[in-house]
Order: structure tokens, then sequence, then C-alpha cells
């Protein structure tokens, strides 16, 4: 049995590539080398990017009622102004601002929200029946 010239394998060795095949895998191994090397450095620029911005990120905390500036030693006053003949119902406090409940003289509600921090009205919701 003879052994055809056209076969690639002959003894468990392959015919040595056309000197033209073998100049167009170089460039192609090279291209892909240089691909690969661009998006490994992409990726580490990505992943570099996010670990900065997540450390210089701001907290996403809110305010504590412990962030109000007061003098040391000295508690925090000021005058909550609420219409006459008002009784509060309720209060709650959050962060920097507390909600009163009030009743008015009328005998209708409203909740009045102050901030604490800047001492002042921040908003004033009447609680109506539809």
């Amino acid at each position: 049995m003879a052994i055809a010239e056209e076969d690639p394998i002959v003894e468990g060795r392959e015919k040595p590539l056309d000197p033209e095949v073998e100049k167009v895998r170089k460039k192609l191994v090279r291209f892909v080398g240089i691909n690969l090397g661009l998006l490994v450095l992409a990726l580490m620029v990505v992943i570099g990017a996010l670990v900065y911005k997540a450390r210089n990120a701001p907290p996403a905390t809110p305010p504590l009622a412990g962030d109000i500036q007061a003098p040391a030693g000295e508690p925090v006053s000021g005058d909550i102004v609420l219409p006459v003949g008002a009784k509060v119902v309720s209060q709650s406090l959050s962060g920097n601002r507390v909600s009163i409940d009030a009743e008015l003289a009328d005998g209708s509600r409203t909740i009045f929200v102050y901030d604490i921090a800047e001492r002042r009205l921040i908003g004033r919701f009447a609680i109506r029946n539809k």
C-alpha cells in the first residue's frame, strides 16, 4: 500500500506549510495577540475606573439628627410656630426634619414639616376627606 503524496500526514509528521500560508498564519497569530492585549488593557481600565468611582462616591446614608451644628455643651433651641388654637396630635423625627400632625382650631388636621438644622418650615399639608 503506497502513501499518496497529497496526504498531509506522512509517518506521524505534518507536511510543512507553503511559505505564503505560513506568513499569513504568523500575521494572524500576531493580530490575535495584539487584540487580546488591547482587550485586557481596556478591561483593566474599566475595572480601575469602577474602583476609583466606588472609593470616591459620597455616602448614601441620609444625615442623622446628630448632624445639627450646635455649640459644644449647649442644646439646640428654637421656636416652631403653629397657628393659634392648634393642638399637636403627634410628631415624628427623621434626620434633621420633624413632622407635626396638628388639629387646627376649626377642627381640620394639617401636617407641618420643619427642618431643624435650617430652623424653617419646609412643608404644610392639609388632610382632607374626599
